[in-house]
């Protein structure tokens, strides 16, 4: 026994080495086929930032559905590989109702810091139970704190379909949580003013929204006939994008010219632009109609330099959202969704970041064609969204009537085709102001024929995709809720992105588009199969096992029968 003993010595020495070592150097392998649990290189560049604990605790946990279950594990897998690259990230996963917690004092709690519960209704043993879950987690960080949702809601969506959407998302919004903690509005945006644009409780929703991340100013643009180089200034040194949501009277050439050079001096923007006046709104009158006429503001020389055109003509689609008309008498009076084809619905095809996994179709409203000219090759183009195929043009001036809603339409006469209705430019602009009179001359600045810095820009043909529905108290709805359809459409979202990827140094937005595979298991095709599958898993081990154990016994009776 004692001669065995110097043997092992260098077995436990070996043995001690290799737990030193996998306790001080440890590497994790990422073997999906989608690299799911691979950080990507914006997430890593924000998690780089994190010098002092952040806490995230995530309050997905109690007696979950399998759906649900799938969801946590993969916020937990997440978590993990973010703690493991670093280590100053720790999180943990409660229940917000355990230990005989009021729920409904829990579920108060939570709607007070912006975070909504989700109700459930559970079947088990042939009885249903109502269930309310809390799907948030929160980041942590010196003395602030970030919700963060895991869910993306998705009207009408199976529970793999809405699990599968909030998976795709999870990355994504725990790094845009971490980042919105860690460099909270360092961004700034101004909202144009003073050229009829949409009033604020008209885009209460949107800005309220972008105010958790962005700095937000309204700009007046009576400022450049005061002193527009003091304007000039002003926004160029304060303001990172600018916001113009649906102007209705014409700009200046001081105005124009104004941000024309801030545009070219790296400022970003987005144009929500009507080239055609016309509003629901005007059609609920004792006629049922209205005229639909060209709007001029005054913009097309500045779209034309960079590269597109707005034109003023009606987009007619029959992929479209239904208008809520009130039919009978007093009492008796009932209202009725019918198609309206001036209000198109997009979906978004996942071609860019910015339209990439929004589940919900963006809906129009009397939009324009954005006609994507060839006069700029220094700027890329990028068609966001576009109507159907089922699509037809209207010139204007157009008599609109309730009266077209009962005819039904041949779609012979829908063969224009898609159209762009949002467009994203991107890349060095040149001046609309070059080899042209300037409005005005500037002393301290430097006039600009052709920009040195990339800008972006995003153009959209109708005004009415940023304004929310108001109540009857005049209290804001969310964007892209229909408050007579009671509807919800995608339109938030995709100015989100939009936003998020006009101001986006560090390519957040870009995670977006990381494919993820999940497999979800086939009920129908488990239901057809299951006799086969329950041979293969109970009969066929048992069957090896009989005949092992026959063989075993033929055998040893032959040896023992010698």
């Amino acid at each position: 026994m004692l001669k065995k003993i110097p043997a092992l010595i260098p077995a436990i020495i070996a043995l001690i080495v290799v737990n030193y070592i996998a306790s001080h150097f440890h590497k994790r392998y990422d073997l999906t086929q989608d690299k799911r649990y691979t950080l990507s290189d914006p997430a890593k560049a924000v998690i780089d930032q994190i010098k002092s604990p952040l806490i995230v605790d995530v309050f997905l946990e109690g007696d979950l559905q399998p759906e649900f279950r799938k969801l946590q594990n993969e916020t937990r897998y997440l978590l993990e590989e973010i703690s493991n690259y670093n280590p100053n990230v720790t999180f943990s996963i409660s229940n917000p109702v355990e230990n005989n917690a009021d729920a409904n004092a829990v579920t108060q709690q939570f709607v007070s810091f912006g975070m909504t519960p989700l109700p459930l209704t559970v079947k088990r043993n042939g009885e249903e139970t109502k269930q309310t879950l809390f799907p948030w987690a929160t980041a942590n960080h010196h003395g602030k704190a970030v919700p963060i949702s895991l869910i993306k809601n998705i009207a009408g969506a199976s529970p793999e379909q809405f699990v599968y959407a909030s998976i795709q998302n999870l990355e994504y919004a725990f790094i845009d949580g971490f980042n919105r903690i860690l460099n909270a509005k360092t961004k700034r945006i101004a909202v144009l003013k003073d050229n009829g644009e949409l009033p604020d409780a008209k885009i209460a929703d949107m800005f309220l929204k972008l105010g958790e991340t962005y700095s937000i100013a309204p700009f007046p643009m009576s400022a450049v006939s005061e002193d527009p180089e003091k304007a000039l200034r002003a926004l160029q040194n304060t303001f990172d994008l600018v916001v113009v949501a649906k102007p209705t009277k014409a700009f200046t050439d001081a105005q124009k010219f104004v941000l024309d050079q801030y545009i070219l001096n790296g400022g970003n923007s987005l144009w929500l632009i009507d080239a055609v006046a016309m509003e629901n709104d005007s059609l609920r009158n004792t006629d049922g109609k209205a005229l639909a006429f060209p709007r001029n503001l005054n913009l097309n020389d500045l779209f034309f330099k960079y590269g597109i055109r707005i034109n003023p003509v009606l987009v007619k689609d029959l992929y479209s959202a239904p208008l809520s008309l009130a039919s009978g008498d007093g009492s008796q009076s009932k209202y009725q969704e019918l198609p309206w084809f001036y209000q198109p619905v997009t979906p978004s095809f996942n071609t860019h970041p910015i339209n990439t996994n929004i589940e919900r179709p963006v809906r129009f409203n009397y939009a324009n064609q954005i006609e994507v000219l060839n006069n700029t090759s220094s700027i890329k183009k990028t068609v966001l969204l576009s109507s159907s195929v089922l699509t037809r043009l209207e010139g204007t001036p157009q008599e609109i009537s309730l009266d077209q809603i009962s005819i039904e339409p041949n779609e012979q006469d829908y063969q224009a085709g898609p159209q762009p209705l949002a467009v994203l430019l991107e890349g060095p602009f040149e001046s609309a102001f070059k080899n042209r009179i300037r409005p005005f001359t500037l002393d301290s600045i430097r006039f600009r024929e052709s920009a040195k810095r990339t800008s972006k820009m995003v153009v959209i043909a109708d005004g009415d995709l940023i304004a929310n529905d108001v109540d009857g108290k005049g209290n804001p709805l969310e964007l892209g809720f229909d408050y007579f359809t009671r509807r919800q459409y995608g339109n938030k979202e995709f100015l989100l992105n939009t936003v998020n990827y006009l101001l986006d140094d560090n390519g957040l937005i870009n995670i977006r588009s990381k494919d993820i595979a999940l497999p979800f298991l086939d009920t129908p095709k488990v239901v057809n199969s299951i006799n086969k599958w329950q041979a293969l898993t109970i009969g066929l081990p048992l069957a090896i096992l009989l005949i092992f154990g026959t063989l075993f016994f033929t055998l040893r009776k032959r040896k023992y029968a010698r």
